[in-house]
This record gives C-alpha cells, structure tokens and sequence, in this order.
C-alpha cells in the first residue's frame, strides 16, 4: 500500500485590473492544468482581481502567506514572477519564508521549481545577487559619508542659533512653547532646551545667545 501523502498545490494570480483583455483565467487555467500535469492534489486558489503589483497590500496574497504559516500546501505556484512579487527582494522575502516552512515556489512562465535541484540553485544565485545589492548600496553610503567628512561637512542634524533671551521674553509674555518655536522657526524642544539652558547659566553670563541641536 502506498502512505505517500499528496502533494498539495496553492496558484497564486493576480491582475491588476479587468479592462485592457486582462482576464485571470488566463493564468489559472494554465496553473491548473500544470497541476494536473505534475499528479498534484489542488489546495485551493488566492486571486487578486483589480490590484496594482506595486501595492504593498494584497488581501488574497496576505492570506496565502497566513495559510502557509500554517502549513496548508506544500508548493506555491505561480504564473510570472510579476503576478506574486512586487521586487526581487519581495520575492527574495517570500522564497525564504517558504523554504523556511518547507514549502516549495513554482513559477511556470521562468520555469522556476524549488523542489528541483536547478531550482535550488536558481534561488541561490538570486538571494546571492540580492545579497551583493544589498552590500554595494551599504557601501556607497558609507564612501559618500567619508567624502563628506573630508570635505569638511558637518554631518547630522543642523544647529540652530537661537536668542534665548527673547525666548524668556516671549515666554513671560504668556506665549506658548508651540507659539514661539513657530515665531524663531526652530523646533519645540530646541526652543524649550534653549531657555532652560539659560537658566542654567552663572549669573555675570553675557552671552546673550546659545547654540544648541535643531529639533
């Protein structure tokens, strides 16, 4: 007798929107029949009709990740890398979600199959790629920070000279913090910073100004 279990299947499709011939079963039809093809048991369907790829929220594809959590299906298929991913690294993030929860990733229209050694190694090279971007973007920031540093730019927040005595004024005069921040064009606790700093000053002070961070 035969125990192994099923292999069941989840399609994913998405369109974003029904005008312009875009018709869904244009994708589940061929996922299906793949499915079919492969001797796999149908788990059930996750469409997105009328949602932009580019949209960080999908109802039907958050599900499809919360079902997968729960170990619902095995392997998650898809028509085209477009139809599930919105970028590389999103489609990076769910592929290791996936291999994480032993769940296999199918895409028809690249060919790509997880559960394949050539799949395997396809996943490999992309999260290498992405890995590599990642490191080339970490070091042109820090590259553009030494040229600044170099070129003597201060960096950080700017500094902000403010006349502390003014503030006293204004704030005797029944002002509120936001009131006068408004009027000195500074931020509400660098002005509130600012006149407490004056308080704190020895009395023969004659500075009649303080430099402190803009907030």
């Amino acid at each position: 007798m035969n125990d192994t279990k099923p292999i069941r299947v989840a399609l994913y499709a998405r369109v974003s929107t029904s005008n312009h011939g875009q018709d869904v079963t244009l994708q589940t039809r061929e996922l299906k029949e793949f499915i079919e093809h492969r001797g796999w048991q149908f788990a059930g369907e996750y469409v997105d009709l009328g949602i932009s790829g580019s949209r960080v929220r999908r109802p039907e594809l958050d599900r499809l990740m919360a079902d997968a959590h729960q170990r619902q299906f095995d392997v998650v298929i898809v028509w085209k890398f477009d139809r599930f991913a919105r970028s590389v690294s999103h489609l990076l993030r769910a592929l290791e979600t996936f291999q994480a929860l032993g769940i296999d990733f199918v895409s028809l229209s690249e060919s790509l199959d997880t559960s394949t050694p050539a799949g395997k190694m396809v996943f490999t090279a992309l999260g290498a790629v992405a890995e590599l971007e990642r490191s080339l973007i970490v070091e042109r920031v820090k590259a553009g920070l030494r040229n600044a540093r170099a070129k003597g730019k201060r960096l950080g927040r700017p500094r902000v000279i403010l006349d502390v005595y003014s503030i006293a004024e204004l704030r005797n005069a029944g002002r509120s913090w936001p009131q006068i921040a408004n009027q000195l064009g500074c931020g509400v606790g660098t002005a509130y910073r600012a006149f407490h700093n004056l308080s704190k000053k020895p009395k023969d002070e004659t500075l009649s100004s303080l430099i402190v961070p803009q907030s």
